[in-house]
């Protein structure tokens, strides 16, 4: 992982010529990464469960897509961007256990800012024009009026990231998702540790009825379920 970024001390010039020198080094000093390996150049890799249930199969490229605060799917969405060779920004997430990824995916494609400051949605703004996933959450719900959203979606739709917001509701996002754990699996009576979890997704996209399916993160095969 590129460790955190801190950007405390830093006016907004300071902080952009940061974040987009983190960027320039994860993409081999091009200033932008390169694209992961994938089917289609529109949407990003996911789990293949999520993928029966989601438009076009996958992420939307220069898009908004909210999920539900799920921290085992945002990991398992990192991990499969990051297992392709994409690049990928966690903003606003310091508890976000990455882990995980490290099995999955590689650690050195993320980039995580635990405090954005006081300009979050700048940061954002910002990890957008070159990164393949950007996710940001926010502690408290935070409603984003149009007027909010459009300098962030006009970045977005320059650049090649798919965004995801945890925590945050946006006028009209392509994608929303309701996450939750449902099962553990390999732990029993005191003895044992999770080994992997069954999450129970729900999607609803534009122009679609909703559609759920259930994502198994970890090994499945032969463990109890709790």
């Amino acid at each position: 992982m590129r460790g955190a970024t801190d950007l405390s001390g830093l006016d907004r010039a300071g902080r952009v010529d940061l974040l987009r020198s983190r960027m320039a080094a994860i993409g081999g000093g091009q200033g932008a990464a390169p694209q992961p390996d994938m089917a289609s150049p529109d949407v990003l890799p996911v789990h293949p469960e999520l993928a029966k249930v989601l438009p076009g199969g996958g992420l939307e490229r220069r898009a908004m897509t909210e999920v539900s605060d799920c921290p085992a799917l945002i990991v398992e969405l990192i991990g499969q961007v990051t297992a392709r060779g994409g690049h990928v920004g966690v903003v606003g997430w310091p508890e976000l256990s990455l882990a995980d990824v490290v099995e999955s995916g590689r650690l050195d494609n993320v980039i995580t800012v635990p405090d954005p400051g006081t300009d979050p949605l700048g940061i954002v703004g910002i990890l957008v024009e070159g990164l393949d996933l950007v996710v940001a959450r926010w502690a408290a719900p935070l409603e984003l009026s149009p007027v909010r959203a459009r300098p962030l979606l006009a970045r977005l739709r320059g650049g090649v990231a798919a965004l995801v917001l945890v925590g945050a509701r946006t006028p009209s996002p392509a994608v929303r998702i309701d996450a939750g754990v449902t099962t553990f699996r390999g732990i029993g009576e005191g003895t044992g540790r999770i080994r992997s979890v069954d999450i129970a997704v729900r999607v609803r996209a534009k122009g679609r009825p909703p559609e759920s399916a259930t994502v198994t993160v970890g090994r499945r095969a032969g463990l109890r379920a709790v």
